[in-house]
């Protein structure tokens, strides 16, 4: 009988989205252990430290009932701090209390970053888990950092012909410079949402009407980025489609987010009382085939592996379908959109995680080899 699988699941983090990845990985950790998975808990601290969650606690959160939120429900990042090193063989990683023989607490054999945002989102944290050589879930380091810049996803969109919403964007140094922070955004109707280029959650996001100040908002969103990005609102419908796979990734059902005041910000994800969700959502035929395509397009745009959630706005007056942006490592609680569209289709929440711990394995096993010294 072989061992079973030992994984780590990395969550918390120094983003403003610290609390949303802290209740997805209670999510991802019920699923592993219904899986027969071994797991270990690896909080990341605000400043970027990591703390071994005690087994004790982890399985006390782990098996508590849900709460009534998802945010209210979730682990926590404690314990003893540890690091991670490269295992004795290629494809393990090392979670070790000091340098001591006995200071190895756990080997892994997969690693779960299910961090939101800067840090775990864009790149850094895959960087990292690449030099360990170990196996892990979702997007690589180029996909991750495209995926968390809405500027640079954008360009690879309309790159792919992928169709966008127009916008603008432009350094916090430009808008220093400018005599006028409209002049900025000539060609946009209002009206504008102002967006931090690399966070997420809804997180310093500002909507500005006719009348609005757009000088306060674009404040605001410096107060999380040095890049922001403003783009024309659409007057549609907010549609949200699931993608999981590999070479030959796979599009779920169809979501739709309908919400109060116009746009789905922080407060109504999540600490709203009532789901704003609809799966699946009631659209034409063509429709649906429209977003999944487009889903499958903008996953490979940027070069996807393991999951994104592709978020869309839809334009009935038109028949328009934009992609609004990519979620590389999207909400994973009960609640989230992402197991929804996918139950949807059959597809249970313990068997999306199961795939995507084999896609991570998959990956590492087919990643050239990693050259040792200099042939010199």
């Amino acid at each position: 009988m072989s061992a079973p699988v030992r994984i780590g699941i990395l969550f918390g983090g120094p983003s403003a989205e610290h609390e949303v990845s802290c209740a997805s990985a209670l999510g991802v950790a019920r699923a592993l252990a219904g899986g027969g998975y071994r797991t270990v808990a690896i909080g990341v601290t605000r400043s970027g430290g990591f703390r071994l969650l005690p087994d004790a606690l982890l399985a006390e959160l782990r098996d508590r009932p849900a709460g009534a939120r998802a945010i209210d429900d979730r682990l926590v990042v404690s314990g003893p701090s540890v690091e991670l090193r490269a295992g004795p063989r290629p494809g393990v990683v090392q979670v070790c209390a000091g340098n001591a023989p006995g200071a190895v607490h756990a080997e892994l054999d997969v690693v779960f970053p299910v961090l939101h945002g800067p840090f775990g989102e864009d790149g850094v944290v895959q960087g990292l888990l690449e030099s360990l050589n170990v196996p892990y879930v979702g997007c690589g380091i180029l996909a991750s950092a495209v995926g968390m810049n809405k500027v640079a996803m954008k360009r690879a969109l309309r790159a792919e012909g992928v169709p966008v919403t127009p916008y603008v964007a432009f350094d916090a140094h430009t808008y220093r410079a400018a005599d006028d922070p409209e002049k900025l955004v000539v060609g946009l109707r209002r009206p504008l949402f102002v967006k931090p280029a690399s966070m997420g959650s809804s997180i310093g996001i500002s909507r500005v009407g006719e009348g609005d100040d757009l000088a306060a908002a674009v404040e605001e969103a410096l107060r999380h980025d040095q890049l922001v990005i403003v783009e024309q609102g659409v007057t549609g419908r907010e549609l949200e489609c699931a993608v999981l796979g590999g070479w030959r990734p796979e599009a779920s059902a169809v979501g739709e987010v309908r919400v109060a005041g116009g746009w789905f910000d922080y407060q109504q994800k999540y600490f709203g009382d009532s789901d704003p969700m609809i799966v699946p959502a009631a659209l034409p035929d063509e429709v649906t085939a429209r977003v999944r395509e487009l889903s499958l397009r903008a996953f490979a745009a940027i070069g996807g592996w393991g999951l994104a959630r592709v978020d869309f706005f839809y334009d009935e007056t038109t028949g328009e379908v934009y992609v609004n942006e990519l979620n590389t490592m999207p909400g994973f609680t009960a609640h989230s959109m992402y197991p929804k569209v996918w139950a949807a289709v059959g597809v249970g929440y313990r068997e999306v995680v199961d795939r995507l711990v084999e896609l991570a394995r998959v990956r590492h096993a087919e990643r050239p080899a990693t050259p040792v010294g200099n042939a010199r």
